[in-house]
């Protein structure tokens, strides 16, 4: 979900993000994507439906913590083949503030839709013999509301991956542990008002797939207004005055760095 999540981690500072990215072909980039997002969408929509399927036995917490571990595990594991995105309002911020390559959105967001039906799908056969359980978004209460909060979950959410996964001076380890805890938040606070989707993706899989779009328009709109808004505003308050060397070395505390000073 988070572009270049363990990249930081992961590689010397002398070698730059576009030298990783270049040594990766696109082809294993959109399998990444795929896969990534489909074991999102499998394992957080899963523990939504179990939920339904069993008198509340996972509970609001447990799909919160679900969505976040789901999330931290999949940065860390395709974090440095992909850059972990899982979601077009991602690539599309990344994109918007030449963080990745304008080209390859097309790509990207198609291999993300694909992961979202074929998760969907699945839920939909393992799931097929009880009640139809709709395991999409939906705002329980208005259309302005819902739209205002999936907003800000995920101006929220962009926020976080911004200034953990792009800005060197982050410490480049805790990247998935932060931006997995963010989206826990987000769905403790907004879940049970609109879903917690913050991805255009999550949401019109089960919704194609259960043909349910009441709605549907705030799960596109927003997610991707938010994520641009979050990740301009992490832009604009990035610039600092220490030297370019400083700036360009990627902060962690496996190897012995010295504390930095960020005035």
């Amino acid at each position: 979900m988070a572009h270049d999540i363990v990249l930081n981690a992961n590689c010397d500072a002398s070698r730059s993000v576009d030298d990783i990215h270049v040594s990766v072909p696109l082809l294993q980039k959109l399998v990444a994507e795929l896969v990534g997002t489909y074991l999102l969408i499998f394992a957080g929509c899963a523990s939504v439906v179990v939920n339904l399927d069993n008198a509340d036995i996972i509970t609001l917490p447990g799909i919160s913590i679900v969505w976040g571990l789901t999330v931290m595990v999949l940065a860390y594991s395709l974090g440095h083949i992909s850059g972990a995105h899982f979601n077009p309002a991602v690539t599309i911020a990344h994109a918007s503030t030449k963080r990745f390559p304008l080209k390859d959105v097309p790509a990207y967001i198609l291999a993300q839709f694909a992961g979202s039906l074929l998760a969907s799908g699945t839920l939909r056969l393992l799931f097929r013999g009880k009640a139809n359980q709709f395991v999409g978004t939906l705002p329980t209460g208005s259309d302005l509301q819902a739209f205002v909060l999936e907003f800000i979950i995920t101006f929220f959410l962009m926020f976080v991956i911004s200034g953990v996964a792009t800005d060197n001076r982050a410490i480049g380890e805790l990247a998935g542990l932060a931006v997995g805890s963010t989206v826990l938040l987000n769905v403790l606070i907004a879940g049970p008002i609109t879903g917690a989707s913050m991805n255009p993706a999550r949401s019109l899989g089960p919704a194609i797939l259960h043909s349910e779009y009441r709605g549907i328009w705030i799960y596109v709109v927003s997610p991707i207004l938010g994520a641009l808004a979050g990740t301009w505003v992490y832009t604009l308050i990035r610039y600092t005055n220490k030297p370019v060397r400083e700036i360009t070395k990627s902060a962690s505390f496996l190897k012995g760095r010295q504390p930095r000073d960020d005035k």
